[in-house]
């Protein structure tokens, strides 16, 4: 895989294919030395749960070390650039993980480095979480290719990077959201190009009825994102009620249908109480996917899958 993993779009479907089988036998067997004498820094310019938790303990899980930094507190918030910044860290450790405010600012800082750079959370993108939650999907349902996603609410990073990985996947997938919340366009263009190639569909509405028509996957996001707290009143008033996900929508899904949302939830906002604590929901299983599949993220972009099944 390449040296990066900024988006989804840095990413062959193959090689998705080998990090879900190697995080199937991590999630059985979560222990080794595979990342012995390796080090990460993780450079968070965003509050983090279940990201920031999943990268460290995984990271010793597989032996390694990991260093925490508030970007806040670095010398970028006085007068340095990125770039030296990003510069300086490489020197000490083996990858960057990365969460930040600006997707452009990611890149100035991947493009700067030798060391592998990996998001874990941007403005555009947000690739870890959407390669976790396809895992999801496949554990649920065994293959992905011919299943139907259905995404209710803002266009934001998730839904930008949920168009590329069902699109290279070869899942359908029907985004419902209002006028002046889609997705972004670039990214749009590229899951197109994957979904002629997978021969799946990507659609763009505004009812989020016509939206969970045959869907197997119901899935949902904050309607404002860290950062936007300013838009909070204004975007309430145009998402709601219609675009709220709850057992009522769901039940004009496919039988059997799972609902979805990457966390932190605004209960009874984007999605009821009701529905996210209903056995139709897998969105504590996504949260714990991050872990397995992360690792062996890691595994891969550090080029230590042939060295793993001898140190495990």
């Amino acid at each position: 895989m390449k040296k990066d993993f900024l988006t989804l779009d840095d990413i062959k479907r193959s090689k998705m294919l080998e990090i879900f089988e190697l995080a199937s036998k991590l999630k059985k067997k979560p222990f080794s030395k595979v990342l012995a004498n390796k080090s990460f820094v993780l450079l968070f310019f965003k509050h983090s749960t279940r990201t920031r938790l999943s990268f460290e303990i995984g990271i010793e899980q597989l032996g390694g070390n990991s260093f925490y930094v508030d970007g806040e507190k670095t010398q970028m918030f006085r007068s340095e650039t990125p770039e030296d910044t990003a510069n300086s860290i490489e020197r000490y450790v083996d990858c960057l993980i990365v969460r930040l405010y600006s997707h452009i600012t990611l890149q100035r800082i991947s493009s700067n480095l030798d060391k592998p750079v990996i998001n874990a959370l941007s403005d555009l993108s947000h690739p870890c979480q959407i390669l976790s939650d396809l895992f999801t999907i496949r554990e649920v349902f065994k293959d992905l290719k011919g299943l139907k996603l259905a995404y209710i609410g803002d266009g934001n990073n998730v839904c930008n990077s949920l168009l590329l990985g069902c699109s290279k996947m070869g899942m359908d997938i029907t985004v419902a959201c209002p006028q002046g919340y889609e997705p972004n366009e670039e990214m749009i263009k590229i899951a197109k190009g994957y979904s002629q190639i997978t021969k799946s569909k990507i659609e763009i509405v505004i009812d989020p009825e016509k939206a969970v028509k045959n869907a197997n996957v119901v899935y949902t996001d904050a309607f404002y994102s860290m950062g936007q707290e300013e838009e909070k009143e204004k975007r309430m008033k145009v998402f709601l009620p219609k675009y709220q996900v709850n057992l009522e929508l769901m039940e004009k899904a496919e039988p059997g249908a799972i609902f979805m949302h990457c966390l932190p939830a605004h209960r009874e906002n984007e999605v009821t109480s009701e529905l996210l604590d209903s056995n139709r929901s897998v969105v504590f299983d996504q949260a714990e996917n991050r872990l397995h599949v992360q690792k062996a993220l890691l595994i891969k972009i550090l080029g230590l899958d042939k060295v793993y099944p001898i140190l495990s």
